[in-house]
């Protein structure tokens, strides 16, 4: 198809504002998705999606759509909308030439739309806002447009829809043709196209998705990757709508996926620049590389499913650039990984992701951030996990990462928000005023505090409408020690943590009484124990579950229940001095919740 009938755009909004069902809306109009066919978040096909009710993945579509004769090809990229996927929003961007901002007419602007108005705006893109939900008894649109008047829109650009009955989508659709612009035309350049995606399949190999920027690619050319130097043959060319629809040829402006038949993963990087062999042009600009902020470790609980677990890993960083994995070995529990993620929704969608797709059980340690610690000899070391921590004899200084984090609140939440901020360290810096009910805060606070459930406190404090952004700003010094949990005894390795030094006596009380909970009553007494280098700080015990071995007793000398007694004492004893304790696996994630 000609470029100049072509229309890139994306979604972006903050999370449940509607992008999935407003895409569904869309492909039902376009004709893509026959109507006894449609199910609810077509795009949304992973079940995690389903099940939680976010995007996980982006997503790109291809729809059909005439306008006055005139037959144009609008590719859809839908985009997840948590903070903790923001770099898959930041991906899509890139191929895109427009982009739809939604907003929920119940909720007006939140923290992630206009963190993700920032990049698109960045990225040039011509920006259509679109109040959504309109049907809603809560709804008031009104407030949204003056709120989107605000951040720089005028009033007659704004849109006003209901993804859930259709009401308004139909005009937003021809919007799209007439207000998005073309894509450049570069048909006779040296092809170029731009991964900004990829999958693995067993049969096709690695399958990347591509926006063409110059020339084009046929089926059986031959292709080379600038950045991985790998070259291949296109086993297969083609685009989703929803289904897979496989072309002959894919042209500049046109979005799709060209299937590889490369098996190692590592040569078909996101970012990655696709060429016809033979020709050299220069790469596209690549994406910013995610940096990671949450550590945690991953062990199959099964010692002998390590390489099931590395091929898992490797197959999802391949389409998730921001997921890292290295091998690491501790000595009670063998080879694992030391993973790293953008925030904790992150970790337990990867964690979820192994269970299900490649039935492996995994083991996961307490989450941790990456520490820079200088020893007494003056070197510089990264620490991302309280294993890798040295003797408290060695060091020197240690910093940790703090975040600049802007909290959107009603002001009726305000005094709530501010208790819970002044509980985990936070140090206020301003507050503005967004509108009669809304307010923005802003606070520096240590990343540290806000990766493991600051999310959900916030949600249940604020009845779920306050959200909530941050961004990395410098590493600042602090005390921290290592913390060790014994049970049974018998040191955890996954259960070692890093602790403010003012604040370690505190938290051993809160862990050991956490466990307390968490963990099952044994056949015997169990000690809770958190020591900091070799000194106990907190202790809490699990009592036995007994037998009421005296049961079938009636009247005669107490000595006789005695005796019983005794002996199952005796039993209990032994079965003490070989048992161990099982420790359920999703114990080592909710130690840290607070």
């Amino acid at each position: 198809m000609k470029a100049e009938n072509i229309r890139n755009f994306c979604i972006i909004a903050h999370i449940d504002h509607g992008k999935s069902t407003l895409a569904d809306r869309l492909l039902e109009l376009t004709g893509s998705v026959r109507y006894e066919e449609k199910s609810k978040q077509v795009l949304d096909s992973m079940d995690l999606e389903k099940e939680r009710g976010i995007t996980i993945k982006l997503k790109a579509i291809r729809m059909k759509h005439k306008i006055d004769g005139l037959e144009y090809e609008l590719n859809l990229i839908d985009t997840p909308g948590h903070v903790d996927f923001g770099y898959e929003v930041s991906r899509s961007l890139a191929a895109c030439e427009g982009a739809l901002l939604l907003v929920d007419a119940s909720q007006g602007v939140q923290a992630q739309t206009i963190v993700n108005l920032e990049k698109a705006r960045h990225e040039g893109l011509k920006i259509l806002p679109v109040v959504n939900k309109i049907d809603l008894p809560s709804a008031e649109p009104e407030a949204c447009a003056i709120q989107l008047i605000e951040l720089g829109f005028k009033e007659e650009d704004i849109y006003y829809t209901s993804a859930k009955t259709g009401e308004g989508v139909d005009k937003l659709l021809s919007r799209i043709v007439t207000k998005i612009p073309a894509p450049e035309s570069h048909l006779n350049e040296p092809s170029r196209a731009l991964i900004f995606d990829s999958i693995y399949d067993d049969y096709r190999g690695v399958v990347a998705f591509v926006r063409v920027i110059d020339g084009s690619f046929k089926t059986n050319s031959k292709i080379k990757f600038i950045a991985s130097k790998a070259v291949t043959k296109i086993v297969e060319l083609g685009y989703l709508s929803p289904k897979e629809v496989l072309i002959d040829e894919i042209t500049a402006g046109e979005v799709g996926f060209i299937a590889t038949g490369l098996k190692q993963i590592n040569e078909v990087r996101v970012g990655d620049t696709i060429c016809l062999d033979g020709e050299s042009p220069k790469a596209i600009p690549g994406y910013k590389e995610p940096i990671p902020v949450v550590y945690l470790s991953f062990y199959p609980e099964d010692t002998s499913k390590y390489l099931d677990l590395r091929e898992a890993f490797e197959r999802l960083s391949l389409n998730d650039a921001a997921f890292t994995f290295e091998p690491e070995s501790i000595g009670s529990i063998g080879k694992g990984f030391r993973c790293g993620f953008l925030g904790l929704l992150h970790a337990d969608i990867i964690k979820e992701r192994v269970e299900r797709e490649f039935d492996v059980d995994v083991v996961t340690t307490s989450p941790s951030v990456r520490y820079l610690l200088t020893t007494t000899s003056n070197e510089e070391i990264e620490i991302k996990s309280a294993s890798e921590y040295p003797d408290v004899t060695y060091v020197k200084e240690v910093k940790e990462p703090w975040t600049q984090m802007s909290i959107y609140t009603p002001t009726n939440y305000m005094s709530a928000i501010m208790d819970l901020c002044k509980s985990r360290r936070a140090e206020y810096i301003s507050t503005e005023q967004m509108d009669t009910t809304r307010m923005k805060i802003i606070y520096d606070i240590p990343l540290i505090e806000i990766i493991v459930d600051f999310y959900d406190k916030l949600k249940s404090i604020s009845s779920g409408y306050a959200s909530i952004d941050y961004k990395l700003t410098d590493y600042r010094k602090t005390e921290v020690s290592r913390m060790d949990i014994l049970v049974a005894g018998e040191e955890i390795m996954p259960l070692s943590q890093l602790v403010q030094r003012h604040m370690s006596v505190a938290e051993g009380l809160r862990v050991v009484a956490k466990l307390k909970e968490l963990i099952p009553r044994q056949q015997f007494k169990v000690s809770l124990q958190a020591a900091i280098g070799g000194k106990i700080i907190a202790r809490e015990d699990i009592s036995p579950m007994r037998k009421d071995v005296t049961g079938y007793l009636y009247g005669g000398d107490i000595t006789r229940k005695m005796k019983l007694l005794e002996k199952q004492k005796k039993g209990k004893k032994r079965m003490k001095r070989f048992g161990s304790v099982d420790i359920p696996q999703d114990v080592f994630w909710k130690v840290m919740e607070k």
